[in-house]
């Protein structure tokens, strides 16, 4: 064989190579013992067979609901979970988390995942020194709580900063009413609450979250409904307003909230064989995927399409596979 000839084998062979290496899938999850990695990993066993021949996933163990949306809109990964409310905030380039840049290049295959809410609780002690029974009149008070919650990068302070605009505050106007918002790590919360160094305690939880459920059985406390003014804030926001059963100590029963969501996202320039064949392989394998994750038990298929539960505009991909089933007109 001629050196020419060698070389055109070696370059056809060399193709053929990256053209697999470009159909290997980045499943952009969360860290190792995280449940969207764990839920990655039971949604990888029912997608990689429907995959074209070929076609390679690998789930990525790090990311979260913030960055993943950055991720794959920028495709550094080709699929992944996000928070519902976060993939709106990141298309809208919500100032906070965004800082006003949109990411417009991402699409969902499906929503409504799994369930966790924005909810707040008053210590019982601040409750009985001060007589403020509910999250508006303790905010708007002349002895307002000090409030605690995860720093920045987590979904909590913007949500708790659409809770403020609805009783007409922003975080400065609180610290100007002689107010206190104390950010820590979710790692610091129980022990300050332990020692009574903050009243109201915002987080993002959903049942058997493990900070919520430390206070709730080491500090009495009491859950309260979202004002009903902040729930609509929340709610055009791309949050989902429902209540969150009793599920605590200090829950009297279900509580008014709005949930985050979970959806699952991929770039615009997806195949749409491949949009179509994830969404499909994911929805026919509804009952096998929840019987592994018990965290999804609220998962409802025929309502994976719907606009409160994906947030943001549907992959084409995706969208054919719901109006094949007569779910989407």
């Amino acid at each position: 064989m001629s050196w020419k000839r060698t070389l055109g084998a070696a370059a056809l062979a060399f193709a053929a190579l990256g053209a697999q290496a470009q159909q290997d899938l980045k499943f952009q999850a969360m860290p190792l013992g995280s449940i969207w990695y764990v839920f990655a990993a039971s949604f990888s066993k029912y997608v990689q067979p429907a995959l074209p021949a070929g076609t390679k996933l690998d789930v990525v163990a790090r990311g979260g609901g913030i960055g993943n949306v950055i991720l794959v809109n920028e495709k550094k990964a080709d699929l992944g979970f996000a928070n519902t409310c976060t993939s709106v905030w990141a298309m809208e380039g919500e100032q906070e988390i965004y800082k006003g840049r949109k990411y417009t290049d991402v699409r969902a295959l499906l929503g409504g995942l799994n369930e966790v809410w924005i909810v707040g609780m008053l210590t019982e002690d601040y409750i009985k020194r001060t007589g403020n029974d509910s999250i508006e009149r303790a905010l708007l008070s002349k002895q307002p709580p000090r409030v605690i919650m995860k720093p920045a990068g987590s979904t909590v302070p913007p949500a708790v900063r659409m809770v403020f605009q609805g009783v007409g505050l922003d975080f400065d106007k609180y610290k100007a009413r002689g107010g206190q918002i104390l950010q820590v790590d979710v790692g610091q919360i129980p022990q300050m609450m332990r020692d009574g160094r903050a009243d109201l305690y915002f987080e993002s939880a959903s049942p058997g979250h493990p900070a919520t459920q430390e206070v709730s059985l080491t500090v009495p406390v009491r859950f309260l409904d979202l004002p009903e003014k902040s729930l609509a804030v929340l709610g055009k926001n791309g949050m989902k307003v429902h209540p969150m059963p009793a599920s605590f100590r200090g829950q009297k029963g279900p509580t008014k909230a709005a949930d985050f969501g979970t959806n699952l996202i991929v770039h615009r320039d997806m195949p749409e064989n491949v949009a179509y064949a994830i969404t499909k392989a994911i929805i026919e394998n509804r009952d096998a995927i929840v019987a592994e994750n018990k965290a999804m038990a609220n998962f409802v298929a025929q309502d994976a399409w719907r606009p409160e539960n994906a947030g943001i505009p549907l992959h084409p991909g995706a969208a054919r596979y719901y109006r094949e089933r007569g779910w989407l007109k």
